[in-house]
């Protein structure tokens, strides 16, 4: 098997490359297993390497001075962590940790800048997914904002299962409390009302998508938004 040929076709970033970029990023490619809750980086961490996700999920998150969190942006097989490396940033703003676990293709920084420097289709395709990643964390804020814990909860399950490219996820509640940025009771209590109408299996460590037609009714139009970019990265 050649070196390319050992490239997962899961992260679209790379299946949208041609054979002359590939090839200038294959020798410096690491594969690496993500097992959940990897932090992948904290805040003020020097950028040193970049992941493309091969399966998976990395969750961007927003720490406040008081230690609450709420997640702003997620990352799956579609793209890539910490892509502002490639636009100029030495240390993160963000706490990344991996929230369903997976496979990632790790590289250097500098190795992915020459790159990047160097490929003009490279570049375009950074910056169109630079370009989806801000719409999305814009659209979260929004969300995290303006939507109920209910509509937030239904868009996080379908955002995450359509990344990890199953509709069963092994997560406990705690976990979501973190990713919502609301208190454990709420969580719990949100995740009951959506199992008592049909749309989720909930049970210890595990959140079954039961009801994928009504849980995307009871969500936010976020996920349709979303779902449309998530799609069109895919794609």
């Amino acid at each position: 098997m050649s070196q390319q040929a050992a490239i997962s076709p899961k992260n679209r970033l790379l299946l949208r490359l041609g054979e002359k970029d590939l090839a200038l990023l294959i020798p410096h490619m690491q594969r690496v297993n993500l097992e959940q809750r990897t932090v992948l980086y904290d805040v003020g961490e020097s950028l040193s390497h970049v992941y493309f996700m091969e399966e998976g999920v990395a969750s961007i998150i927003a720490i406040m001075e008081n230690g609450s969190t709420i997640e702003v942006g997620m990352v799956g097989p579609e793209g890539m962590v910490s892509v502002s490396a490639l636009l100029g940033d030495k240390t993160s703003k963000q706490h990344v940790v991996i929230q369903l676990s997976g496979v990632a293709l790790k590289v250097h920084t500098k190795h992915c800048i020459a790159v990047f420097e160097q490929s003009a289709h490279f570049r375009d395709e950074i910056l169109h997914f630079a370009s989806a990643v801000l719409a999305l964390n814009a659209q979260t804020s929004a969300c995290n904002r303006l939507h109920s814990v209910e509509q937030r909860f239904a868009r996080w399950l379908l955002m995450s299962a359509d990344r990890f490219q199953s509709d069963t996820l092994p997560l406990t509640q705690d976990y979501l409390a973190t990713m919502l940025g609301v208190r454990r009771p709420g969580v719990s209590e949100t995740a009951g009302d959506l199992q008592r109408s049909g749309l989720i299996a909930n049970s210890k460590g595990k959140i079954q998508i039961i009801d994928r037609e009504g849980l995307e009714q009871a969500a936010c139009e976020c996920y349709r938004s979303d779902r449309q970019r998530f799609d069109d990265l895919m794609s």
